[in-house]
């Protein structure tokens, strides 16, 4: 086994190499700029590092850990075309420094893109790849449908937004630990165990993003602070603060979610306020906690060794230990 920095450096290694502009330009280039953006890289860390726990080589899992990339790159294009975002990880969305045909169709072609890639598996290998990611990928976008519903429904409850970020984001984390078990030829049973890992990983990690988006550190968190306020997203935040608030911060929370100014910086900080006042700030890193102490329980069901135990939970609390 390698280190979590070992296996991040195996795959921009390989992302450089297959990463190339070609023509015409207007299609690739976006493609290049996002990939190009950074980030973590923990979906196909976690595909290298799921292929070595299961002894298989991280080499053979390259692939698939750079479907699993272009894919969540892909879909990022997408929703910040939706939510007319105007960052990505500090830097211009694509839809913004292009525009937004240009997003729209480049996001396909990585899509199609990823696809391709499981095109260099043989066998059983690419049929159970490409059926999960069939799989993950339709959840993703009902994921993402979900979302957009929430913003003009008033009636969302605390199960259906967990649904909803499950979908959205955690099915692609567990996807990505379950394909580096596929590529290296783990048992059904261990495959479906770290996948569950992976999925509630997944769920405390979107409710630790949803959290930073109202209280990260501009500086470094990447995207707008207070977006999914501007949005007016029903996030676990706004439910948590909804079901404890009193009779006038209710009347308070839905009277600001239901506005738009043109500068929505007094809006962000009002609701930020009653996000603390109502409890939901300090319910919410309770429930991050939480999914993050699932995801941990659910390693003693994975038939590995203790040091890769170790070396998974390491990731994740590396992960949730992020501030940005």
């Amino acid at each position: 086994m390698h280190t979590i920095s070992d296996y991040q450096g195996y795959f921009l290694e390989y992302l450089a190499k297959k990463t190339t502009t070609k023509e015409p330009k207007n299609l690739y280039e976006p493609i290049t700029y996002i990939l190009g953006l950074g980030g973590k890289r923990l979906r196909p860390t976690l595909v290298l590092m799921a292929a070595e726990i299961f002894d298989g080589s991280y080499k053979e899992a390259l692939d698939a850990a750079l479907a699993i990339e272009v894919f969540h790159n892909f879909s990022l294009i997408h929703d910040d075309i939706m939510d007319d975002a105007p960052l990505r990880r500090g830097r211009e969305t694509v839809h913004e420094k292009w525009d937004v045909n240009t997003g729209i169709l480049s996001g396909d072609a990585m899509l199609i893109n990823a696809y391709q890639l499981f095109e260099n598996y043989n066998g059983d290998t690419f049929k159970e790849l490409a059926k999960l990611f069939t799989k993950t990928a339709i959840e993703v976008c009902e994921g993402q449908q979900y979302d957009i519903d929430f913003e003009t429904r008033e009636d969302v409850t605390v199960p259906e937004y967990i649904k909803m970020i499950e979908y959205k984001t955690a099915v692609l984390v567990g996807a990505a630990l379950k394909m580096g078990a596929i590529v290296a030829g783990a048992s059904e049973n261990s495959r479906s165990s770290l996948y569950d890992f992976g999925r509630l990983l997944g769920l405390a990690f979107q409710l630790q993003d949803d959290y930073l988006d109202a209280f990260g550190d501009p500086k470094t968190f990447g995207k707008q602070v207070g977006g999914d306020i501007i949005e007016n997203k029903k996030t676990f935040l706004y439910l948590k603060a909804l079901e404890f608030a009193s009779k006038d911060e209710r009347k308070q929370l839905l009277g600001l979610f239901s506005l738009s100014p043109e500068d929505p910086s007094e809006k962000i900080s009002a609701i930020k306020s009653l996000f603390e006042t109502t409890g939901a700030k300090d319910l919410t890193r309770a429930e991050i906690e939480g999914y993050t102490q699932k995801a941990f329980a659910a390693l003693d069901n994975i038939a590995i060794s203790q040091d890769k135990k170790d070396l998974l939970r390491l990731f994740g609390e590396n992960l949730m230990n992020r501030s940005v």
